[in-house]
């Protein structure tokens, strides 16, 4: 019998290798970034687990490669640092291949937070307005709940917050039913609002592992999110995505055109994967203006290809609210100060009092120091005002709050790379590849982007103006 036991036992570790990745890291096989290879068994998710292993390592992704053939998964992937350099560490790079080279269901955890048995996990969603995220912070403060670690994205007019808690009295996790009860019902109330056809939703769960982007991607899309809200007048450039047939193979092939940022190509195999869709082929490619291209050749759980016209605008619609999601449309902030209760709450506070609306949040507590980042607008979506920063620093200390970028950059007309973009929808739209409607609605669009200059010219000389009289 223990022959037996050890025969079986050599058996599944001669498995385990025959079907772990196989990684091969280049640094002189392209002249700006570090080629990962990596090949594996083919199998659902395989593509989102080395893309969810590479950005969860904080390695921008320049191009990539993907193809199955015979049950066999080929990855390959330029990648850099965050400024554009090879990864030429040797730490960094054998830390790269431990990573993607561990065994598939050890890879399948990787980037995911364990969360602690003193935590308690806590998992919101609504519809968004101002002030939503003070008064769910004010109300964990009344209840006596620690803020531990947050992060909060905001989409078409809907919300979605991951949020770590303890008790403010013994630092533990909150186990008393009564007041888990107590505080779903006052979060409900909170994200209900006046008069919302939209239904929240609360949840309060045991410690246990969670991939926090992915977590909030499917939080999202089950929020609908990818549902525009027909009052929205957005002047944004939105991504450009395509949903075709490619009947020959047997496949859907869906291409997207979008300003390239982190995570991009993370967030589009998350929603892929997450609506049951698998990926055979693919490609993504930044150009030097820095527009990514993104094409997948797709098929459904079931093996066949998307089968209606109804499907096609569904997955174009979640494909573009993936994209949007984590693009930066608003002025980032950064606080770095010693953590106290209520810290959180009141930070909060304040920023609703000046008028001013977080996109996203990423809220993080270590060793009695606090870290938050915020991505704010004013209340109706426009950019910050020098004036509010100004405001606000007087409030919180100059040195504990800091501005990430220029101010200008939070106006999406004086992003340079989306003016790019545009254009080039403009052109495409003209030579009838990518746009539909008549020459007299592109003559009526032109004009709005005319009128838009104008309103930017001057909203520069204010500001410039406001940046002099401030001292800023």
């Amino acid at each position: 019998m223990d022959d037996r036991d050890d025969d079986d036992d050599a058996y599944a570790k001669l498995v385990r290798r025959m079907n772990s990745p196989r990684v091969v890291i280049e640094n002189d096989a392209c002249e700006h970034a570090t080629v990962i290879q990596v090949d594996t068994v083919y199998r659902q998710g395989t593509l989102l687990e080395v893309v969810q292993v590479l950005t969860d390592l904080n390695l921008v992704i320049t191009k990539a490669y993907m193809s199955s053939d015979g049950g066999w998964f080929m990855n390959v992937f330029h990648v850099t640092d965050d400024g554009g350099n090879k990864i030429r560490d040797e730490g960094i790079l054998n830390c790269i291949e431990k990573a993607l080279e561990t065994d598939a269901y050890m890879v399948k955890s990787m980037g995911k937070m364990l969360l602690s048995k003193e935590h308690t996990l806590i998992e919101l969603t609504g519809t968004d307005r101002p002030g939503l995220l003070s008064e769910v912070c004010a109300v964990l403060t009344d209840l006596s709940c620690n803020v531990v670690n947050a992060e909060v994205w905001t989409h078409n007019a809907r919300a979605a917050a991951v949020i770590h808690i303890t008790d403010q009295s013994t630092g533990t996790a909150i186990e008393d039913p009564r007041q888990l009860s107590l505080i779903k019902e006052l979060l409900y109330n909170v994200l209900k609002g006046l008069g919302d056809y939209r239904t929240p939703t609360v949840s309060i769960s045991s410690p246990g592992e969670i991939h926090i982007g992915r977590r909030l991607h499917q939080m999202m899309f089950a929020a609908r999110d990818f549902e525009r809200p027909v009052s929205v007048d957005d002047i944004r450039v939105r991504p450009y995505v395509t949903v075709s047939d490619c009947p020959d193979r047997n496949y859907t092939v869906v291409t997207a055109r979008s300003v390239d940022r982190p995570k991009l190509l993370f967030d589009t195999v998350c929603t892929l994967t997450d609506m049951q869709y698998l990926v055979f082929h693919g490609t993504v490619n930044i150009t030097d203006s820095d527009e990514a291209y993104q094409e997948y050749y797709i098929r459904h759980s079931d093996g066949l290809p998307m089968s209606s016209e109804a499907e096609r605008q569904r997955v174009m619609e979640c494909i573009q609210a993936a994209i949007e999601r984590r693009a930066s449309e608003g002025l980032q902030l950064e606080l770095f100060t010693d953590d106290h209760f209520g810290l959180l709450s009141d930070i909060t506070r304040i920023l609703r009092e000046n008028g001013l609306c977080p996109k996203r949040a990423k809220l993080s507590t270590k060793n009695g120091k606090a870290r938050h980042n915020f991505i704010v607008t004013d209340v109706s979506g426009n950019p910050v005002e020098p004036k509010t920063i100004y405001l606000i620093r007087q409030q919180m200390g100059q040195t504990v709050i800091q501005v990430k970028g220029n101010l200008n950059s939070s106006n999406p007309f004086h992003d340079t790379r989306l003016q790019t973009l545009q254009n080039r929808q403009k052109k495409l739209f003209l030579e009838g590849l990518h746009f539909s409607g008549t020459i007299s609605d592109f003559k009526h669009m032109h004009t709005s982007k005319r009128t838009s200059k104008l309103i930017v010219s001057l909203h520069g000389l204010c500001t410039a103006i406001v940046q002099i009289a401030l001292g800023l």
